[in-house]
């Protein structure tokens, strides 16, 4: 499940500024395009943090729940 998760959420890394590009492009909202490149750099963040190897070489997304 949570390999889906991070799935999904690489491709909206890259699909929200190429929406947020083409709605800057046909006269959108600036608050919107904006909203939607915050979003693209949050998701990544959350990303790195999952992906990330720990101090002892695992990562949050192998990690399993006690």
């Amino acid at each position: 499940m949570l390999e889906t998760a991070l799935s999904l959420s690489i491709l909206m890394i890259f699909a929200l500024p190429v929406g947020a590009y083409v709605l800057w492009r046909r006269g959108g909202s600036r608050r919107q395009v904006a909203l939607m490149l915050v979003l693209a750099a949050v998701m990544a963040a959350n990303v790195v943090i999952w992906l990330l190897p720990t101090s002892d070489g695992s990562t949050l997304a192998q990690a399993q729940p006690e």
